[in-house]
């Protein structure tokens, strides 16, 4: 688990400036990150560092990452949001 002042900074992080972004990432940080093992939070934060654009790409379009626990968390992350079944 993280600690409280880790979480609020993966909240910040989760603050892309891009709508499409935000209103995917910040709901799945608040409401769904707590909950996960801790590999799949560390493989969340790895997913918060990549960029924008390919964020964007990943959850707007049927395009994944190349590397599998990325590519499995964007699932996590779009089923999370209703926008696809559940993984």
């Amino acid at each position: 688990m993280t600690s409280e002042d880790a979480f609020r900074r993966l909240q910040w992080h989760s603050r892309r400036g891009m709508l499409e972004l935000d209103v995917l990432l910040l709901p799945f940080t608040n409401n769904c990150f707590k909950a996960l093992p801790e590999e799949a939070q560390k493989v969340y934060t790895r997913l918060l560092a990549c960029e924008d654009p390919d964020l964007f790409r990943w959850f707007m379009t049927s395009e994944r990452p190349e590397n599998p626990g990325l590519s499995a968390m964007v699932d996590t992350v779009l089923a999370s949001s209703g926008k696809v079944d559940a993984v």
